[in-house]
């Protein structure tokens, strides 16, 4: 069993800082939407748009993945949503990818529960890379030409996650990887990084209903 942020009262603060930020500087370092008479932004969250109210202090969206998100993974999601909004910085991602682990503090990624369960991705997609590629754009991802199969997910317009299925052979078993861009951390801390790697292992995880 994983463990996931403890959000309560950290959420608390970030709606705190959020509320406190300029809107137009928010939405220029964070790429999203900002309607000034409702007082909500809108973010790009695995394709789906999450809209974040700032008046009811709450998020909604009308998708079945945003309900996914929002809900099943909402001690993942919610808390990085707002820490993503408030610390991202205007730099796009250099596609220069690294292993969670090389971050600082990334040795909470090799041990206990905070293991990625990258096993669970080569399990229910290591014999089936089509519907691995295909999972992956019904989340609004790209597909790239690493491995056997690729995808560059978008938990936020500038942390891209990839990950990368390799089928196995007579010689190596079948293996997934994720990695991150290296300016990740110039976004957010490495704990939020980790639950956002952990959210975009369990998006790809669950059964698409579209």
């Amino acid at each position: 069993m994983t463990i996931p942020l403890k959000t309560e009262t950290g959420e608390s603060k970030a709606w705190e800082l959020l509320g406190g930020l300029n809107p137009d500087d928010v939405c220029n370092r964070a790429k999203v939407a900002y309607d000034r008479p409702l007082n909500t932004y809108t973010l790009k969250s695995f394709g789906q748009n999450i809209i974040v109210s700032m008046t009811g202090k709450a998020m909604h969206s009308d998708s079945q993945e945003s309900d996914l998100l929002l809900n099943k993974l909402g001690d993942y999601s919610k808390l990085s949503i707002l820490r993503y909004l408030v610390n991202a910085k205007d730099i796009p991602p250099i596609q220069e990818l690294i292993r969670p682990e090389t971050l600082k503090g990334g040795n909470i990624y090799a041990k206990g529960t905070h293991v990625l369960p990258l096993d669970r991705i080569t399990g229910k997609y290591g014999s089936d890379i089509e519907g691995f590629v295909q999972r992956g754009i019904e989340i609004g991802s790209e597909v790239l030409d690493y491995g056997d199969a690729s995808l560059r997910l978008f938990p936020f317009p500038r942390v891209p996650v990839t990950i990368i299925l390799w089928k196995g052979d007579e010689e190596f078993s079948s293996r997934s990887d994720l990695l991150l861009d290296s300016t990740c951390e110039q976004h957010l801390p490495v704990d939020v990084i980790w639950s956002t790697a952990m959210m975009s292992v369990l998006v790809m995880l669950h059964e698409s209903h579209l």
